[in-house]
């Protein structure tokens, strides 16, 4: 449980050469919701550019903003996980990743806290394919079909009846950040899909929202063959009983 007056919620951003980005994910957090967050980790993996020197500037600007750099370029996965971690030693209620691209809506935030709370979910993840909205936000085709088909496979591994496991929009219970073995999963893009086989696996309830799909150009550092090899690993391990509580 978390500790009492703890916050509603911890958000943490996974960045990597972000600053372009960044300043306009944190202007579109609702300013209403400031009060319920305990704070906005930026996550700097290895950046290049001056990812970790745009985020000092801001916290002038948003009390709540810390950044946490990382020395090297060490992957989505391990930058979720540090992420996490945080989420999980603060006690916030709930924990949520946000993307420093902006392809994810800080707008829904509060929608996803409120449904969490009705629901009693321990994984709520955002779907750009539930209202229809990824060829009008500019997601290209051949990602549109080969994630319905990989969604298909899933929902068939999974039992579950999701119409999206790839967007990484997740936010967490307190018991799904105490858990989950996070330290054990995968340091690449498939951490996200680790990490609902693993709640899958141990019981935990699993949801999805709608949210907008937003495609703008930013530059993608995710192999789609290497990708969808690992999806399919994960999808074997799970069916091996590896993602099973102890």
């Amino acid at each position: 449980m978390p500790p009492v007056n703890a916050a509603a919620l911890s958000i943490f951003i996974p960045a990597y050469n972000a600053a372009a980005t960044l300043p306009d994910v944190l202007k579109r957090i609702p300013g209403d919701l400031w009060r319920d967050i305990g704070s906005v980790t930026v996550i700097d993996d290895g950046s290049a550019d001056d990812t970790s020197g745009t985020v000092t500037r801001l916290m002038g600007e948003y009390p709540k903003l810390a950044l946490h750099r990382l020395g090297s370029n060490r992957g989505y996965g391990q930058a979720v996980r540090r992420g996490l971690a945080f989420c999980r030693e603060n006690g916030s209620e709930f924990g949520v990743c946000l993307h420093a691209d902006g392809q994810y809506p800080p707008e829904k935030l509060a929608q996803f806290l409120e449904h969490m709370r009705r629901h009693r979910l321990d994984i709520l993840q955002g779907s750009r394919h539930l209202q229809g909205t990824a060829r009008a936000g500019g997601m290209p085709v051949y990602k549109i079909i080969a994630g319905r088909m990989l969604t298909w496979m899933e929902n068939l591994c999974f039992g579950l009846d999701l119409s999206d496991y790839h967007s990484g929009f997740l936010m967490y219970s307190q018991k799904a950040l105490r858990g989950i073995p996070f330290d054990g999963l995968s340091g690449y893009f498939d951490f996200d899909l680790e990490v609902i086989a693993c709640a899958r696996a141990r019981g935990m309830r699993i949801a999805e929202l709608g949210i907008p799909t937003r495609y703008a150009g930013e530059k993608s550092h995710l192999n789609p063959v290497k990708y969808g090899l690992r999806v399919l690993r994960v999808m074997l391990r799970y069916r091996l009983g590896r993602y099973a509580a102890p």
